[in-house]
């Protein structure tokens, strides 16, 4: 990234929003909300130089924001499609045939767990337990989750994703 990081003026606007809900002492209590942010306006992925300009804004050690977007799992540190399949893989989802949503995923648009499609608009993800268990297989796309997945089920939401008409916000 060679242009100057920062954010607009509305986001920085939001961004003191979120900071003046904790105390003064407590910045970092902000990190995830302002992360969000950070990967929905500089691509949908944090870069390196995006996590430190976070640290700068927020007055955090660059290893403080490190090690909050590596851990969870929907932050971005590679670009990602503009749509993310994060498809549940733990025990409930399992049992309930989310390998074999995963492996239609995989072989329908030609990619791996991590992968990003040929033409970016899909990037597979899976993920330890969305809390949907009752829901099983489910699959978090954008805000929303889509349950009680079945291959055709798969093929539907990618289909309309192609046409733009999957909302993610």
């Amino acid at each position: 990234m060679n242009e100057i990081i920062a954010f607009k003026p509305e986001t920085l606007n939001e961004v003191e929003k979120i900071v003046r809900r904790y105390p003064a002492e407590h910045k970092k209590s902000a990190l995830i909300p302002v992360l969000h942010l950070a990967q929905k306006e500089f691509g949908g992925w944090l870069q390196v130089p995006v996590m430190d300009y976070v640290a700068e804004v927020l007055e955090l050690k660059p290893i403080e924001v490190y090690e909050v977007a590596t851990f969870y799992s929907m932050f971005n540190l590679n670009p990602v499609g503009k749509y993310v399949l994060e498809v549940c893989q733990t025990g409930p989802c399992m049992l309930n045939g989310s390998e074999e949503i995963i492996n239609h995923i995989k072989q329908t648009l030609n990619i791996e767990n991590g992968g990003t499609s040929a033409d970016g608009l899909f990037t597979l993800k899976t993920s330890e337990c969305l809390g949907a268990c009752g829901y099983a297989p489910m699959m978090l796309l954008g805000k929303f989750y889509h349950e009680h997945l079945t291959k055709e089920k798969v093929d539907e939401i990618l289909e309309l994703c192609r046409q733009g008409a999957v909302a993610l916000d």
